[in-house]
């Protein structure tokens, strides 16, 4: 392996590197450093996300930069802002011991005005959104007239997002000598048609094999009924107690709502999606780098040019359509040379998926079974102890406190001590998971789980048919042993998810309530808490109007005939009711 400066990187930039942590190149490194060097034409170069790729052509690019040219030189094109300012921050890093360079992040949802005023000043590298640098050239604000360099980063991003006009636009304003790098984790068609279109004969640089998976990631999935996704998501999460990762969802509305559910449910969680404003996303992405967020739960859109080094883990809630995708998803994880895991939780449906993937990729999943309650808690026992071996003292600050302290539990044992520490930190997960059922793996021939999804399906097609005309039966499902079935009249079209929901009870019930099996019909719902909660939860909703409708909770099958279920507010609005509070509750 060449060091860099056996590849031809110059004295001041090699001490910037080497200050920041660089010790050897990585293969993409060591591959396209010397090719730009030396002036070749075109390169396409195809390699994962976090292989290093950045220093790949930010380097050579900072080295070819002629500071005396008061102009633009290269141009560095990205599919979206946080990428935008990733390499700008990495480039200015690595040339922070050349005098007089300039480096411009140019993208939308920032003031115009201040980045023409940088553009007069003088700058040697855009990196730039496709489209904030259409409206500065429609501005007649940049000239791009002697660029003689352009890299295309994530290209296959770009033009899944639609940026292939903007891509024609804006290479139609730089001199035809210009040599360009194309940098793409996939390979799709489109790719292939813009190197014949803008590039002559291009060197190509595979790292890897051509749309294979990142070396350094392991891929597995587990099989699940479709009402258990949830459910098995919480247990994947509990499984790995550090976990700091990216849960994809396919919409926006599903991310919201597993967002909600997971933070309901106590766990360190927040969302970004397309519905958010850029200082929502900003916030919400700044929380995340700085660890403040243990996961975050994404559609692939919202997720682009997210670029965080140590992402542990990134599970699919389902697979995607276009496996591509899944190669980008995965691509999160596993950055920089260190290890991470792609977990999919999928049912019978996707398993063709899977098989499709795995050709794609070049890389076997491993089908696994969901980790087992007592495996949980031990796990997540262990991991607390390991922490409290580690955890580092502040003797100057606590020795005052200590006396008093060691009087209070001087008449405990140390294995009293250790027995309430831990049941303090976990007794609400053990129970948890002593109450919760295993759940099931379906089979071709149909589970028991499968045909309880049909049952439950054909059981809330019977209770529609008997509530048309308002009756108040509980229909045929009997709640679980040792809780109690609940009816209420809030459902889907008042806006109720399980997250809000449960949110809504914990609201009006004192003291907390746990709650189970949770039934949503369109005009109201189910649900379920212990046998001994029951009088604690029919005592906290008498005389609850919302908008004028009386809210009704009652036991399922203990129905006066006085008000319809179904009535709806004479406003024809619909009914607001507060959001879930965050308690931790697993």
């Amino acid at each position: 392996m060449k060091t860099f400066e056996e590849l031809g990187i110059a004295p001041k930039i090699w001490s910037a590197i080497q200050e920041m942590g660089f010790e050897q190149p990585m293969p993409v490194q060591e591959e396209v450093i010397p090719q730009m060097l030396a002036n070749t034409r075109d390169i396409i170069a195809l390699a994962q996300t976090g292989t290093g790729k950045t220093a790949a052509f930010g380097l050579p690019v900072i080295q070819k930069t002629d500071t005396k040219l008061k102009a633009p030189q290269t141009l560095i094109l990205s599919p979206t802002r946080e990428l935008c300012l990733q390499i700008a921050g990495d480039l200015i890093d690595y040339s922070k011991n050349i005098d007089d360079i300039k480096i411009l992040p140019v993208y939308g949802g920032s003031s115009i005005n201040s980045q023409i005023k940088a553009l007069k000043r003088g700058v040697h590298v855009i990196v730039a959104t496709p489209g904030r640098l259409i409206d500065l050239i429609n501005r007649n604000t940049v000239s791009l007239d002697n660029v003689h360099s352009i890299v295309l980063d994530e290209a296959d991003e770009m033009l899944q997002m639609g940026f292939t006009d903007s891509i024609d636009e804006i290479l139609s304003h730089v001199p035809d000598t210009r040599s360009m790098l194309l940098f793409s984790a996939t390979m799709p068609k489109e790719i292939e048609k813009i190197t014949r279109k803008y590039m002559k004969t291009p060197m190509e640089i595979i790292i890897g094999r051509k749309n294979e998976g990142a070396q350094n990631v392991s891929h597995s999935y587990y099989m699940v009924n479709a009402r258990d996704k949830y459910l098995a998501l919480k247990r994947v999460v509990d499984y790995y107690p550090n976990i700091y990762g990216i849960v994809f969802c396919r919409t926006r509305k599903e991310t919201q709502e597993i967002a909600d559910q997971l933070m309901n449910d106590g766990y360190n969680a927040d969302t970004i999606h397309g519905d958010l404003s850029q200082a929502q996303r900003d916030l919400v992405m700044g929380k995340f780098r700085n660890r403040n967020l243990q996961i975050l739960v994404a559609t692939d859109v919202a997720a682009r040019g997210i670029d965080v080094d140590d992402i542990t883990h990134v599970i699919n809630y389902g697979l995607p359509d276009e496996f591509e995708v899944y190669a980008h998803r995965s691509g999160r994880t596993g950055r920089v040379g260190k290890t991470g895991a792609s977990i999919s939780i999928i049912h019978l449906r996707e398993r063709g998926k899977v098989k499709q993937i795995e050709k794609m990729i070049n890389k076997k999943f491993e089908h696994k079974q969901l980790p087992k309650g007592d495996d949980i808690c031990e796990k997540q026992l262990f991991n607390f102890v390991d922490q409290l071996e580690k955890v580092k003292v502040n003797d100057e600050e606590i020795s005052r406190l200590l006396p008093s302290i060691f009087k209070k539990l001087d008449w405990l044992q140390k294995e009293d001590v250790i027995k309430r520490i831990v049941s303090l930190e976990f007794n609400r997960l053990i129970e948890y998971y002593q109450a919760a059922e295993e759940i099931e793996e379906p089979t071709d021939r149909g589970s028991r789980s499968d045909r309880d999804d049909r049952s439950a399906r054909s059981d809330r097609g019977r209770d529609r048919d008997r509530r048309r005309d308002g009756g108040r039966d509980e229909g045929p499902r009997r709640a679980e042993r040792g809780y109690t079935r609940f009816f209420i009249n809030l459902g889907t079209m008042d806006g109720a998810n399980p997250g809000s929901l449960m949110g809504f009870i914990n609201d009006y019930v004192p003291g907390k309530v746990r709650i189970g099996r949770i039934d949503l019909m369109k005009n109201f719902s189910f649900f379920e808490v212990p046998e001994e909660s029951t009088r604690q939860v029919l005592g906290s909703f008498n005389d609850v109007f919302i908008e004028g409708r009386k809210l009704v909770v009652e036991v399922a099958g203990e129905s006066s005939n006085n008000e319809k279920r179904n009535s709806r507010p004479k406003t024809g609005k619909k009914p607001s009711y507060s959001s879930p509070k965050k308690g931790r509750r697993r």
